[in-house]
């Protein structure tokens, strides 16, 4: 049985003519007629019905055409790995980033790639830390880009920024008039808190600690509410709901340029537009003294052989524009 056999088997099932088959196979009819019968005299059974005008598959062929389907696409990973083995940089790299991450850096990012790299396109996948890092163990994605702290699983580390974090509080907010904030200030507020396996929740609490008490009990609910999303939980703070912390990358262009026009005594008409979130309602202000911050890695496994991809990867990140960020060498 070779892998030609199995291509010609594959062929015929697909077109359901010989002479079809052979030309789609670039071959001679009768070369691919003389194969399939001494593929069929090997296993001894008969794949195909022959007649004047039809060919049809036996019920025990159609379960070994698609097996055959199936060592054909294996036989092609083969291939692409050794292709990627010559050079690294060609092929798909599947990157993981967590979800408080990819809406701001990833359109940046993918740009960078396909201009850098257009040989190696990215196929990108959104999760929790511990999901990422299962699918890194597990071999479903090639490296995630994550934040510190997270279980150390034996994974190659390669840091890449420290992102500060800024309060967002609603325009109308006794603090939306101060230049900065403080951490103790922020306790006294309804904090806005994104829900169990978001690794920023870790950190918000890291910063406010007591409000850990009260977003696990229905005691609490005055005190600190939850959302899903980073974008959702900006949205509660624009109504008023609560203030909460946001990565800086996080942090709307528009509104700080907003910000500071207004502090600069501009009139309406100079301020920048407002984009679809509705920046003018949230105010974002950065801390004095210690300044909360996460630091932000690119992780992947120590078996990993594409070395090269993963440098590619990271001179494409800091390539992106990430305003107000630490980048880290």
């Amino acid at each position: 049985m070779t892998l030609t056999e199995l291509k010609y088997i594959v062929a015929v099932a697909r077109e359901r003519h010989f002479g079809k088959a052979a030309d789609a196979c670039h071959v001679s009819q009768p070369t691919l007629s003389v194969a399939i019968k001494k593929l069929e005299e090997e296993l001894q059974v008969k794949l195909f019905e022959r007649s004047a005008n039809e060919i049809t598959i036996t019920p025990l062929g159609e379960e070994i055409v698609r097996q055959a389907q199936s060592v054909l696409e294996q036989a092609d990973a083969i291939r692409e790995i050794a292709k990627r083995g010559k050079d690294p940089l060609s092929g798909a790299l599947r990157l993981g980033v967590i979800y408080t991450i990819g809406p701001y850096l990833l359109p940046d990012l993918v740009r960078q790639v396909i201009a850098r790299t257009p040989q190696m396109p990215l196929m990108l996948q959104e999760n929790f830390t511990v999901k990422l890092i299962d699918q890194l163990r597990n071999g479903e994605i090639d490296c995630a880009i994550l934040a510190e702290p997270f279980p150390d699983n034996n994974l190659a580390i390669a840091p890449l920024y420290d992102e500060p974090f800024m309060a967002a509080v609603p325009s109308g907010h006794r603090l939306a008039a101060r230049d900065s904030i403080t951490a103790e200030e922020i306790k006294k507020e309804t904090m806005l808190l994104l829900g169990n396996g978001h690794c920023f929740r870790d950190h918000v609490l890291e910063v406010c600690p007591e409000f850990a008490r009260f977003s696990s009990s229905s005691d609490g609910i005055n005190k600190s509410f939850e959302g899903s999303s980073l974008e959702t939980i900006k949205h509660m703070v624009s109504a008023g709901m609560g203030i909460t912390l946001v990565p800086r990358l996080g942090v709307p262009k528009e509104s700080l340029a907003a910000q500071a026009a207004l502090k600069s005594g501009l009139v309406k008409s100079e301020v920048p537009a407002v984009p679809a979130e509705q920046p003018a309602l949230i105010t974002y202000l950065p801390f004095e003294g210690h300044v909360p911050s996460r630091r932000v890695v690119l992780a992947w496994r120590h078996s990993f052989t594409r070395y090269e991809a993963i440098a590619e990867l990271r001179n494409a990140i800091y390539a992106c524009d990430l305003p107000g960020v630490n980048r880290l060498s």
